[in-house]
């Protein structure tokens, strides 16, 4: 990918850090491979940009320690420094999309409007009939999640460019 080279390694190392995040077991299939060195393209293209961009970036100490269960690391043939980057990758990315994307986002009046009409009051009232809903109970939260749906249109645009504008090689023959 442009200059950057991701591994077989790199691949295998994703595949099992994702596993052991979500609790499950690691998934080697060829479609997963392929959908992982997607994930891990999307993550050079990231941090190219934070380097470039010249983003703040969360300290190390941000993780802290881990919880106790050092054993299930080994399990999936990871260290406890593996699974501290990726933890770290994960606050890295959340600050990167706040700071990148969402200043811009604005939510109108209206759109807020909306969404409680369309979504939140038949929700509110099924799940609590006969109770007085108000746009201004769930204002905030409308907000936030249709600044998040925006921002994450935002980093699916920025991306598809991203790419457009990158070289990427596939090796076939690593996804089987």
């Amino acid at each position: 990918m442009g200059s950057n080279v991701i591994t077989v390694f790199d691949l295998d190392r994703e595949i099992r850090l994702t596993a052991f995040l979500n609790n499950a077991k690691p998934d080697l299939s060829p479609a997963n491979k392929r959908a992982t060195a997607e994930r891990l393209v999307e993550q050079q293209l990231i941090r190219r940009e934070i380097a470039l961009g010249q983003y703040p970036v969360p300290e190390p100490s941000a993780v802290g320690p881990l919880p106790a269960n050092l054993p299930r690391i080994a399990e999936y043939g990871l260290t406890e420094q593996e699974v501290k980057d990726a933890l770290l990758w994960q606050l890295t990315l959340l600050r990167f999309v706040e700071v990148r994307f969402r200043p811009g986002i604005q939510v109108s009046d209206q759109k807020i409007r909306d969404y409680f009409e369309k979504v939140v009051e038949p929700a509110a009232r099924a799940a609590r009939p006969g109770t007085d809903i108000t746009i201004e109970d769930y204002r905030e939260q409308i907000e936030a999640t249709l600044t998040g749906q925006r921002s994450d249109r935002e980093l699916n645009t920025w991306m598809n460019d991203a790419r457009k504008r990158t070289d990427i090689i596939y090796h076939d023959e690593v996804f089987q």
